[in-house]
This record gives structure tokens, sequence and C-alpha cells, in this order.
């Protein structure tokens, strides 16, 4: 049996639609007919062969997240069932097949079932940004309720849930965004910082009378985590899943604060804790479900066949929310 499949043969090349062998479930594993596949910036790096650390080998398919249905079920797997609803991030790295295809083997192990109030679609977009943002606020700054936040690019993907998941623990949130952002960040429950027209001391100042934030979550890298470092309280906390560059840590020392970095691919690429991601995703379901956090989709529609112009929305920075690619 053959299924259809978003082939990359060479990096920056072209996606090729193309016959692939359907894959079989192993132990521990399910089959997933996907029916949407949510693309991350993370996407066009790995097309583009500049992700070393995503280690992709050609030929591949991309595609990092996804949402379906189980078609079938591997030994070794209890959790799930053929006809459940789920999402994950589950390939797309590490040689492993990813959901730009219209089924994937993948470890049950990553997967949650589906928040019932989704569509395929909005739940496609939520696994990386969620996992990433849970992994820093949570597990490394063990946010508290009452503690302040600053979210640096408060409307990308993984910054507007961010601003969510902070939200929903309790804490008092601030987002950098450009000005056309600033609504969406105030909906979402932040309050808009515009960090083109002051520097960040002086938003210091304004908002938190000099004392900087508890926690900042950088999602942007290089200058904003420079910032980071300035923006954070004493004894504070900066986290970023982009800390690529030379940073001076001397304004973190001075503040005796602590960073974390996070590596989200990484159980992806080691095997290991991937138990963990599915239990992330659940608690995604959980606050989903009860109305306290929801995804921010780009309206475009695309397919397997339009999927070349889904990749240029964001490498072209024209995405106004997550950019996903329906499959089924």
């Amino acid at each position: 049996m053959t299924m259809q499949a978003l082939v990359l043969n060479s990096y920056n090349g072209p996606l090729e639609l193309t016959e692939i062998s359907m894959p079989q479930p192993g132990h521990g594993q399910v089959r997933v007919r996907i029916a949407a596949s949510g693309l991350n910036p993370l996407d066009t790096k790995i097309r583009a062969g500049s992700a070393a650390h995503a280690k992709h080998p050609l030929p591949l398919v991309l595609g990092i997240d996804m949402a379906g249905v189980v078609d079938a079920v591997g030994p070794g797997v209890a959790a799930f069932h053929v006809g459940d609803e789920v999402y994950g991030m589950t390939g797309g790295v590490g040689g492993i097949q990813g959901s730009l295809a219209q089924y994937a083997v993948v470890d049950a192990d990553l997967l949650a079932i589906k928040p019932a109030n989704l569509s395929m679609r909005e739940a496609a977009a939520l696994p990386l940004a969620f996992i990433t943002s849970y992994s820093g606020i949570v597990d490394r700054a063990r946010l508290q309720a009452g503690q302040t936040v600053l979210v640096q690019g408060g409307a990308g993907g993984v910054g507007h849930v961010s601003v969510q998941l902070a939200r929903a623990l309790g804490a008092q949130v601030f987002a950098t965004a450009g000005l056309r952002d600033h609504d969406l960040v105030a909906r979402l429950g932040a309050t808009p910082i515009d960090y083109q027209s002051q520097p960040v001391e002086a938003y210091v100042a304004s908002l938190t009378q000099g004392a900087g934030f508890d926690l900042v979550v950088d999602t942007v890298g290089g200058p904003s985590l420079d910032a980071a470092f300035v923006a954070v309280k004493h004894f504070g906390h900066v986290v970023s899943a982009l800390g690529w560059g030379t940073h001076a840590l001397a304004p973190l020392s001075f503040r005796e604060a602590t960073y974390s970095g996070i590596f989200t691919l990484y159980p992806l690429l080691s095997g290991q804790h991937r138990a963990h991601h599915g239990a992330m995703l659940r608690e995604a379901t959980r606050l989903v479900e009860a109305g306290k956090l929801t995804p921010n989709l780009d309206p475009r529609r695309f397919d397997l066949r339009s999927a070349e112009a889904a990749y240029d929305a964001i490498t072209d920075a024209s995405a106004r929310g997550k950019i996903v690619v329906d499959v089924a």
C-alpha cells in the first residue's frame, strides 16, 4: 500500500507530491491518518538545511506538528484506539517522517486526545508552541500565581500561547509586540508593550517601577534575549528557546537572576522523555476545554498541493497567526 506525501529531495528545493510506502506501526506506535499539519518557523529552517540541530537527512518529509485520527494501533499501546482524534509534535526531525503526508506512524507517548472544542486545524497549530511554552514557564521557571511575566514576541506562535498559559496560571502578563498586534495581545489578557518606540529600561521603569519582571519568556532570541537580561527582576528567571549568538551575561548576574534554555526537539531526537510531551499536551487539552487557551490561526487555507505557499507565508513574514496545511 502507498500514500501521498510531500518529499524534499534537496535543501531549499521543491516539495514534491510523491507516492511512498504506507508505514506500519511497531511496538508502542500508532498510525495516524493526518488531517492537518501545523507549520512553524523551524520547519522553514529544516527545509533550507540551516537547522543542523534538527538532524533531518534527505530525502525527507517535513511537518513537526499534526492532528488526525488513529488508523491502526501497534502492540504495547493501551492509551489509544482506532478512531481516536489525536494531536502531537510527532516528527519532521531526526529522520522521523513528518506530517505533510496522508499517514504517519508515531510514538504513542507523543500524543494526546485532541481537545473536543477545537477543529483539526486548530489542534495542529498547538503542539510545538504549547510544549515550548510549558517547558519554560512550568518546568523551568515554576511560575506562581501573582508573579509578573514579560513575554517577548507575544503575538507569535510560541508567544501567544505563553501569554495564555501564564494568565491561566494566575500571573500578571505583559508582552512586547508590533503595533499591529497590540489588539491581539490585549485580547489574550496581556498588557502590550511597543518595544520599537521605547528601550527596555523605559518600560521596566514605567510598568514595574524599575523592579523588573519575575519571569521573562524570550521567544525571539538575539537582541530580545539581551533585553531579557535587563528586564528581569532581582532573583528572577529568564527562559528562551532561541539562545543562539553571543550574549553578555553581566546584566543577568548583576540581578542575581537565572537562565534556562529550552530544547523542545530533544525527546524526538533522543527518544528520551517522550511521555512528558504527551502529558503536557493532555494539560493543553484541559486548558483548551476550560476556555483558557485558544490558538490564533492565519485565515488562509493551504493543502498538500499549495504547501509551497504556506512556507512562503512564514518566510515572507505575511502570516497573521499560525499557518496550517490541510492534509485530509
